[in-house]
């Protein structure tokens, strides 16, 4: 009889051994496949390349976002992508920013700043803070605001 005995120890302690590893392998995996935040990006390119201004939601079906001012990340269980917008740079909006969130939901510009100057200078510096990891909202908004000499997208 040539061969090792299935009762030795040893080889029962290597079968465990294995099964645990192809257990915790197969619990690791992903089950989802990750977001596609490239019809996101679309949207914003498509906002931010128009000659007027404009408005457009898109619908968000993630667990968090991250905008920058070169592009957008989702990400649920299944991961995190990233897609860089085509045109740009955009101004992420967060949502404790009062006057620009003001503006991306609609507000006249006017009526949250004084001059067309102060609202480029507030999207410059909104355009400098590190973007964050933050809940997605169920819808992504885009606005294309012009004013005077003033042309900024607002997306948040």
């Amino acid at each position: 009889m040539l061969g090792t005995p299935a009762d030795a120890w040893y080889v029962w302690l290597g079968l465990a051994t294995v099964s645990l590893a192809l257990l915790g392998t197969a619990t690791s995996l992903p089950t989802a496949a990750p977001p596609d935040p490239a019809p996101a990006a679309r949207t914003v390119d498509a906002v931010a390349s128009g000659p007027y201004a404009s408005t457009a939601e898109h619908p968000l079906d993630a667990a968090a976002v991250r905008i920058d001012p070169a592009g957008i990340a989702l990400r649920t269980d299944g991961g995190a992508v990233r897609e860089p917008f085509s045109y740009g740079p955009v101004t992420p909006v967060p949502p404790d920013a009062g006057d620009l969130r003001a503006v991306l939901t609609g507000g006249r510009p006017a009526r949250a700043f004084e001059t067309p100057q102060a609202l480029a200078d507030r999207a410059a510096r909104a355009r400098q803070h590190a973007p964050e990891w933050r809940a997605a909202p169920d819808q992504l908004l885009v606005r294309h605001v012009t004013w005077g000499d003033v042309d900024v997208t607002l997306v948040g």
